[in-house]
């Protein structure tokens, strides 16, 4: 039997499908790089600014398995400068550049970037890559050789309403966010959410949960209604969530902003207060913001300083008191400017599927001591 495993296994790994495109190959592990700016909250969260390859490769060397959360929101290759736009002034600013020489170079600028995450990720940890459809399946085969196959956990379709545009096609309606598991053999972290019942289920059943009758050779005959309440129906991976109109008081004026509605179920499905959330494309600060309410920590990155400016004060207008932290070559200086709580490992324990009304986890502090 153990033969047989091994020979299927071979198999398996000699025919796995792999993404392949002219000059492809492996991407090299990055190396450190010094943030050129660093913003530090009184619980250890974090904004650093510089290229994020860089930086997540200073973070590999000294806080793999750190990440409970990794949601990244890249560019999507669409092939023109992005500008962000003052709310009060009217002034644009060059925000981020998304122009490629060809597809093969977006896809070689995120392997080495997804590949570092990976080793960020606790093993109860997930990434979500957050794509459109115009290169959701190159990244999703892509993220299959990354992270394997059978570490892949759901494909959420994010449908939003806009204007309409004057096209001979389907209006496109929807972005895809691939969410990935660090470690498939260990129950992630993972908080249920559930949507309103029907109205149809509503006239027939009410409020309270239904509970199914089986015949006796199995089959379900009917459904019989209990007194426990029902919280909902167990939420899908189609989300109905609307864009943010222009004149939504979340609005930031930078060209990429994600709502908050859409960051809170990601954030508040898939971590735990006291967590560490990083956002290695941190733009508009979304999802920065959304973990600082959620009791979450945080850690971002980019190099725009729009962004960087953009996400300051989106954090500040919170209350969080963020200081900027002088960069210094010296690791020493380093370790005494900034510090990152992580939760400390107890054993099997830590690694079970959490629920929220479980204790709150012991922590211990660990520099940041080679991110300079």
């Amino acid at each position: 039997m153990i033969e047989v495993d091994t020979i299927v296994l071979a198999l398996r790994l000699s025919r796995a499908v792999t993404l392949s495109w002219n000059g492809k190959a492996r991407a090299s592990e990055p190396s450190g790089a010094p943030p050129s700016g660093r913003w530090i909250a009184p619980d250890g969260s974090a904004l650093l600014r510089g290229d994020n390859l860089g930086l997540l490769g200073g973070l590999v060397a000294s806080h793999p398995g750190a990440v409970t959360l990794a949601y990244l929101d890249p560019p999507f290759l669409t092939n023109r400068v992005h500008e962000a736009r003052d709310r009060k002034t009217g002034a644009e600013r060059v925000a981020f550049d998304d122009r490629w020489t060809d597809r093969a170079a977006y896809l070689e600028a995120l392997e080495p970037r997804l590949r570092a995450i990976r080793e960020l990720l606790a093993p109860h940890g997930s990434v979500v890559i957050h794509v459109d459809p115009k290169t959701s399946h190159y990244v999703k085969v892509l993220a299959d050789e990354i992270f394997g196959d059978d570490a892949f956990a759901s494909e959420i379709v994010w449908r939003y309403r806009r204007w309409p545009s004057r096209t001979p096609n389907f209006q496109r309606v929807h972005d895809v966010l691939l969410r990935y598991r660090r470690d498939p053999a260990t129950p992630p972290r993972w908080n249920p959410l559930y949507e309103p019942l029907a109205a149809s289920t509503l006239a027939t059943w009410g409020t309270t949960k239904q509970r199914a009758v089986f015949e006796k050779n199995g089959k379900r005959s009917r459904s019989s209604s209990t007194k426990e309440p029902t919280a909902g129906v167990p939420m899908g991976d189609v989300w109905d969530i609307g864009v943010l109109a222009p004149v939504a008081r979340e609005r930031t004026g930078y060209p990429s902003q994600k709502p908050e509605a859409l960051l809170d179920r990601i954030v508040t499905a898939l971590s735990d207060p006291g967590d560490l959330v990083l956002d290695p494309y941190a733009g508009s600060g979304t999802t920065l913001a959304v973990a600082a309410k959620r009791g979450r920590r945080f850690l971002g990155l980019d190099q725009s300083e729009v962004a960087i400016e953009t996400t300051l004060a989106r954090l500040r207008a919170l209350g969080l008191d963020l200081t900027e932290d002088a960069v210094r070559e010296s690791a020493a200086c380093a370790r005494r400017a900034l510090k990152l709580t992580v939760a400390a490992d107890h054993g099997p324990s830590l690694h079970r599927a959490s629920r929220r009304t479980s204790p709150p986890r012991e922590a211990t502090t660990m520099p940041l001591s080679r991110v300079r």
